[in-house]
């Protein structure tokens, strides 16, 4: 669900924010959200306790850019997937977060 969501986002993006995003067709959009998800995996876990105490000091809007990291992380792996600024990098993040919060429901 959440490879779905991430693709919709990518999508998205591209239409409403076409200076700041590159994507150069569906397949890239699916091919970058496996990826993103991966990397979600294997390396967020990793890099939030690294950035714990800056996590602290934000009080967690840190995790945003560590977010806007590993997407451009993405950028780099996937051809046809591109930012033209970290802080392009930064909306996309904060899409990605508004629409994980909306449609991932909260098991509590």
């Amino acid at each position: 669900m959440n490879i779905a969501i991430n693709m919709a986002v990518f999508l998205a993006t591209a239409l409403i924010y076409p200076s700041g995003f590159i994507l150069e067709n569906m397949t890239v959009a699916a091919v970058a959200a496996l990826v993103l998800a991966l990397l979600n995996l294997v390396l967020k876990p990793l890099l939030l306790l690294v950035s714990l105490p800056f996590l602290l000091l934000t009080m967690g809007l840190f995790a945003w850019v560590v977010n806007a990291l590993l997407l451009e992380l993405t950028a780099h792996l996937v051809p046809g997937f591109a930012f033209s600024s970290f802080w392009a990098a930064m909306v996309v993040a904060l899409f990605i977060s508004v629409a994980n919060n909306l449609f991932i429901a909260r098991e509590d």
